[in-house]
């Protein structure tokens, strides 16, 4: 009896054994795939604000205004008019319009005589059929 249960004791424990050095290894692979990612993330966040920066130096009027000048032609710039902006009081109100209540009113008669619209629908959701 002690021997069998020696013998099932021992396995266990080679059993518990290799369970650990595997799960060992796959948290070593996590981890390896983790920090690869995490350099992957440096970067590309390293290339945006590269990015970033040679976009802000492209967008500066002094870089554009000789490509207008150049262009001028073609494109028909001109500066910008204060009179092109409106201001808040210059915009119309909006309408009001009154809300339609007849549909409203027709359910509530429908409702006071019994018959329920919304019933038709329920059963149609539950029987899986369409409407």
């Amino acid at each position: 009896m002690i021997k069998t249960l020696n013998a099932i004791l021992v396995c266990t424990s080679l059993v518990g054994l290799v369970a650990v050095y595997a799960l060992k290894f796959q948290v070593e692979d996590t981890a390896s795939t983790k920090s690869a990612l995490e350099r992957r993330i440096e970067r590309q966040q390293a290339s945006l604000s590269l990015l970033e920066a040679e976009w802000a130096y492209l967008n500066q009027p002094t870089h554009v205004a000789p490509i207008v000048v150049r262009h001028n032609a073609v494109l028909a710039l001109q500066p910008t008019k204060p009179t092109q902006f409106a201001a808040m009081d210059t915009l119309p109100m909006r309408p009001v319009v009154q809300p339609d209540t007849t549909a409203l009113d027709d359910l509530f008669q429908s409702l006071e005589a019994g018959i329920d619209p919304i019933e038709k629908l329920i059963e149609a959701s539950d029987d899986g059929t369409a409407l």
